[in-house]
């Protein structure tokens, strides 16, 4: 994972996580809060996602990266066993949800074909009212499953201080999800 750190120009910040043993934590994805309505109802167990399945052992490594609006997060995982690979479906291309105060949506986006392994892409938005004030939140994740191996690139825009959000930069996060296959192969 190290490889990738290179990747980013000066104007990220750049950090990285040496090889340990998997963290539930950071691989648990958001959880979404209990009691919301699914469309299709069907698609709720893919649209509430969970990156890595509770009691996966293993081990981790991940670089991130902060700069030109966007936070990149790389993970690298390797596991005891193939982990299964939560695959949508026909029906659940485009999951929507309400509950409580909130509304989201959960769309599959395009990513890349990489050789020997399973790939997807997760487009996940979410707006809540806090402080009666619509806020909305929204993330990428590419992962690339093969063997024992994942990777997962999680993208997201920066909210930042009197400056407008950036749309995300998925071309560069498919770029990430690529390299990051990469680097673990060789």
């Amino acid at each position: 994972m190290t490889t990738l750190k290179s990747s980013f120009g000066p104007e990220f910040t750049v950090s990285e996580t040496a090889k340990m043993g998997i963290d539930p934590q950071s691989l648990a994805g958001q959880k979404l809060p209990d009691g919301l309505t699914f469309d299709p109802p069907a698609c709720a167990k893919f649209a509430a996602g969970q990156l890595v399945p509770t009691g996966t052992q293993g081990n981790m490594a991940a670089v991130s990266a902060q700069g030109e609006g966007n936070r990149f997060i790389v993970i690298a995982v390797e596991t005891n066993s193939p982990l299964p690979v939560t695959e949508p479906g026909p029906d659940c291309q485009k999951v929507t949800f309400t509950g409580s105060g909130m509304r989201g949506l959960v769309e599959i986006v395009d990513a890349p074909k990489i050789d020997g392994t399973q790939t997807l892409g997760v487009h996940r938005v979410l707006q809540a009212m806090v402080n009666n004030q619509l806020r909305t939140g929204e993330t990428y994740n590419y992962s690339a499953h093969f063997g024992v191996y994942q990777v997962i690139v999680s993208a997201n825009p920066l909210v930042l201080p009197d400056k407008p959000i950036v749309p995300v930069n998925t071309g560069r996060a498919r770029d990430l999800l690529v390299a990051g296959v990469s680097a673990i192969r060789s």
